[in-house]
C-alpha cells in the first residue's frame, strides 16, 4: 500500500459530494489514491474524472467509476460526452463491501486507466476522452472518504538512467533511441550481485492474450536459477522454483490472490533478504520465497521472457 508520504496534494475527510480541481496534468504514471469506507446503507457511489465542473450543461466525464450495491454488487464504468452516456462496461468481481474500508488506486496509462482496490487489480478502462482534458475529480453519493491524494509522474515515458544491463544490446539500443521497451527474451548483468538488501524492479504490461511469463535471477557461472518467477495467467497460478544442479526443485504456488490480468501494467519489486526473496506487485506484497541457493553473491544476471511488453528493468 502507498504511504500518504508518497502522495501530493492530500485532502483529508472531504465533504461529499466533493468536486475539486486536479492541480497538475494527469500523465502516464500518475496515480490517484482514494481511501474511505462504505456505509451500511450505501446503494452506490461514484468517482468521476471530469473535464471541468460545470453543472448546466453538465461537464464531460472521461472516467465514471460507479460501484453499486442495491440489487446485485457490481461496478459500472462509462464516459459522458455532451451530456450523453456511452456504453457501460460492467465488472462483476466486486471488491467493495458495506461497512468495510477501502483503498482505490487509479493508475493513468497511455491508453487506459487501471484500477486496483485494496491492492488487488480490479479493472481496465480504455480512454475515450483525451487525458489533457481531465482537470477535475468528483466523488458523489453514499460513501465516506478519509483521504484523496495524487502522485504526478511521467516515469512510464522514458527509460531511467539506472536501467539494468551493462552488456545487453536491447538496453543500449533502447537508450540510444529514447524508448523504454525491450525485445524479449531479455537477459542482462546486474549492476551489483544479489545479497541482503538488494532489489530488482521490473516494469511491464501483460499482453491481452497472455498465457505466462517468467523472471529469473541467475548465477551465470554455474547456470543456476536461484529464483524462477512464473505467473501463468491461463490457470491463475504464480509458480516459484529454483533450478539447482541441473534439476528443477519442487514448485511453490500458494498465494493469497493472483495479481496479474491481461492488459494490465505491473511494477514488480523483488527484494533480497537474508532468508528469502520478497516480491510485491503494484505496491502490494505478493509472496516470499526462502533461499534454496545460498551463494547469493554469485547471482549476477536477470532473464525475462514470455507474454509481456517489457518497459523497464532496474536494480540497486
Amino acid at each position: 500500500m502507498l504511504s500518504l508520504n508518497d502522495l501530493q496534494n492530500v485532502i483529508h475527510n472531504p465533504t461529499i459530494p466533493y468536486v475539486g480541481t486536479i492541480s497538475e496534468q494527469l500523465e502516464p504514471g500518475s496515480l490517484i489514491v482514494i481511501r474511505g469506507h462504505v456505509p451500511s446503507d450505501a446503494e452506490r457511489f461514484q468517482v468521476d474524472l471530469q473535464c471541468g465542473s460545470s453543472v448546466k450543461p453538465r461537464a464531460d466525464v472521461a472516467f465514471h467509476f460507479n460501484p453499486r450495491f442495491k440489487r446485485a454488487n457490481y461496478i459500472v464504468c462509462n464516459t459522458l460526452t455532451n451530456e450523453r452516456w456511452g456504453w457501460e462496461e460492467i465488472t462483476y468481481d466486486m471488491p467493495f463491501q458495506k461497512e468495510k474500508s477501502f483503498e482505490i488506486v487509479i493508475m493513468v496509462l497511455k491508453d487506459k486507466f487501471q484500477v486496483a482496490v485494496n491492492g488487488k487489480h480490479t479493472l481496465l478502462y480504455t480512454h475515450r476522452i483525451k487525458l489533457e482534458k481531465i482537470d477535475t475529480l468528483g466523488i458523489y453519493d453514499h460513501v465516506n472518504i478519509h483521504s484523496v491524494g495524487f502522485r504526478f509522474s511521467s516515469d512510464l515515458q522514458s527509460t531511467q538512467a539506472s536501467t539494468l544491463g551493462l552488456t545487453n544490446m536491447n538496453r543500449e539500443n533502447a537508450l540510444k533511441s529514447g524508448i523504454s521497451q525491450f525485445t524479449l527474451p531479455f537477459e542482462a548483468r546486474l549492476n551489483s550481485p544479489m545479497g541482503p538488501g538488494r532489489t530488482v524492479v521490473v516494469k511491464g504490461e501483460v499482453n491481452m492474450k497472455a498465457k505466462s511469463f517468467n523472471i529469473d535471477l541467475i548465477a551465470e557461472k554455474s547456470k543456476t536459477i536461484a529464483l524462477h518467477l512464473n505467473p501463468r495467467l491461463n490457470i491463475k497460478a504464480f509458480v516459484r522454483n529454483s533450478f539447482l544442479n541441473n534439476a528443477w526443485g519442487e514448485e511453490e504456488r500458494n498465494i493469497t490472490f493472483f495479481p496479474f490480468s491481461p492488459g494490465m501494467y505491473f511494477e514488480m519489486i523483488i527484494y533480497c533478504d537474508t532468508r528469502e526473496f520478497k516480491v510485491a506487485v503494484n505496491g502490494a506484497h505478493s509472496l516470499e520465497y526462502k533461499h534454496r541457493f545460498r551463494d547469493l553473491g554469485s547471482i549476477d544476471t536477470v532473464a525475462i521472457n514470455g507474454d509481456i511488453r517489457l518497459l523497464e528493468v532496474r536494480n540497486w
